[in-house]
């Protein structure tokens, strides 16, 4: 498949002692980001699940899938790694998936587990399908608040050290919203 990127319109969203989180919204070009969305909607192997939140078991509001680089992963996978890995000069060795099917799935915030993460390495997020509002706040106060419209072929990069410092998810919507797919690279230790 060959895919075409735009590394320009890099955007700093945080650049501090909190950390980094940097945005990128047209990393993939939109017909290739479709391309890829439909692609992996039809190729990989989405599990639902379940777990506990607010003192009781819940239905997890999205869809996921998980590979190890080294195990092996999809063809439509492979040339997006190495660019992702180009752009950020990152040895990602995890990719997760998460579908999000309509407005009501959604991603509750969190940080990711530092322990699942190797000291120090970023984690990067390239979305597919439509646009979707992430919300990213501090932990500590002054309360900083970032409302990012994650675009289909756009990349938003944290760094570890934002997962100390933020909180990020993806709200469910009142409105309307189409099926929209995250691509999150890790370095997993």
């Amino acid at each position: 498949m060959q895919l075409t990127f735009f590394a320009d319109r890099l955007r700093r969203l945080v650049n501090d002692e909190t950390g980094s989180i940097t945005y990128r919204p047209h990393f993939l070009a939109e017909r290739e980001a479709q391309r890829l969305f439909d692609r992996l909607r039809a190729e990989v192997e989405w599990h639902s699940g379940r777990r506990w939140m607010y003192e009781r078991e819940v239905d997890v509001p999205r869809l996921t899938s998980h590979f190890r680089v080294e195990e092996g992963i999809p063809e439509s996978l492979q040339a997006v790694l190495v660019r992702v890995r180009e752009a950020e000069g990152v040895p990602f060795n995890s990719i997760g998936l998460n579908l999000y099917r309509d407005e009501k799935d959604s991603v509750a915030p969190h940080n990711d587990h530092l322990n699942e993460v190797a000291a120090g390495q970023p984690i990067t997020l390239l979305s597919l399908g439509a646009t979707r509002l992430m919300t990213i706040r501090s932990k500590a106060r002054p309360r900083r608040v970032l409302d990012v419209e994650l675009e289909p072929g756009s990349l938003l990069t944290m760094s570890y050290a934002t997962q100390l410092h933020y909180d990020h998810g993806i709200p469910k919507q009142r409105r309307k919203v189409g099926p929209r797919m995250s691509v999150v690279f890790r370095v997993r230790p």
